[in-house]
């Protein structure tokens, strides 16, 4: 085994369907690595309960005709497992309580990761995630997954960040009508998957989604808004938008790149150095949690 391959490690410890490439001499921050949700401070359900109903197929894949958790929820995915772009209502996928298989289209976010993917060392945001192999538009890339946690200890972490600091918290608020908002905060910093490294674009590649699957607690999960090529880095909006519009009523995120502070952009904004040609200036930022 020559130095080069020595230093290729695998930062997902195996708990991926497939290794998740790190090959930079740079060191990365320790964390604990977790595919999935863990229920954290404040948090008063654990996401790895099973609390949803399940459907009572019996067929490999469900058809709508006979689904309950379909006719319920409505059909977010093609026969061949992508993401209907069109589709802004909540998503809900087979869980472990149906009687259908794995191989059902209704199971995506749940079967993890599928394609190769490098946690890489980039100019100017430092680390990033990019594609070994081309993903195509409307796939499920991977979640966004870490702590689950409460609106006190999201903003207790909030306010103890120096300008410098990184701040991985995204906070995601659902509307449902009427004033019914369900909010869920998701940190990474200590323990979380490959989704903490991704870094923002004002014109991304990636675009985000809750999605239940076994639990009430959403997924956060990242599709491709377009055929994406090897080797290119994945980015998402922490706004939310994605090309203009929002895919999911109601997201919206809190900036968390390590990148300096302006001095024209307010006490706590950022600079974006995402490169597009319609980059905003500036990262997008939610101050409700400190409010």
């Amino acid at each position: 085994m020559d130095a080069a391959s020595q230093d290729v490690v695998d930062i997902s410890c195996g708990l991926e369907n497939v290794p998740v490439l790190k090959n930079s001499v740079a060191t990365i921050s320790h964390f604990q690595y977790s595919p999935e949700n863990v229920q954290g401070p404040g948090c008063a359900v654990d996401p790895s309960e099973v609390t949803l109903s399940g459907c009572s197929c019996v067929s490999h894949s469900c058809v709508l005709e006979s689904c309950s958790c379909l006719q319920t929820h409505g059909q977010a995915y093609t026969l061949q497992g992508t993401l209907i772009v069109q589709h802004i209502t909540p998503v809900f996928e087979c869980n472990a309580l149906c009687l259908c298989g794995d191989s059902c289209h209704n199971r995506v976010v749940q079967m993890a990761v599928r394609h190769k993917l490098e946690v890489f060392w980039t100019s100017n945001t430092a680390w990033g995630v990019r594609t070994l192999e081309p993903i195509q538009c409307g796939a499920f890339v991977f979640e966004y997954a870490g702590e689950v946690i409460g609106f006190d200890e999201a903003r207790r972490r909030q306010l103890t960040q120096g300008p410098k600091d990184s701040n991985y918290i995204i906070a995601v608020r659902e509307h449902a009508g009427a004033g019914n908002v369900t909010e869920t905060f998701i940190d990474p910093a200590e323990i979380g998957n490959v989704g903490r490294f991704l870094n923002h674009s004002c014109l991304p590649s990636l675009f985000m989604v809750p999605v239940r699957v076994h639990s009430v607690v959403p997924r956060l999960a990242l599709f491709a808004g377009r055929d994406i090529e090897a080797k290119e880095e994945l980015t998402f909006d922490y706004s939310g938008t994605y090309r203009g519009f929002c895919i999911q009523q109601g997201i919206c995120s809190i900036p968390r790149n390590p990148i300096e502070a302006s001095g024209t952009g307010g006490p706590q904004q950022k600079v974006c150095h995402c490169g597009t040609t319609n980059c905003r200036g500036f990262l997008p930022l939610d101050l409700s949690i400190l409010k």
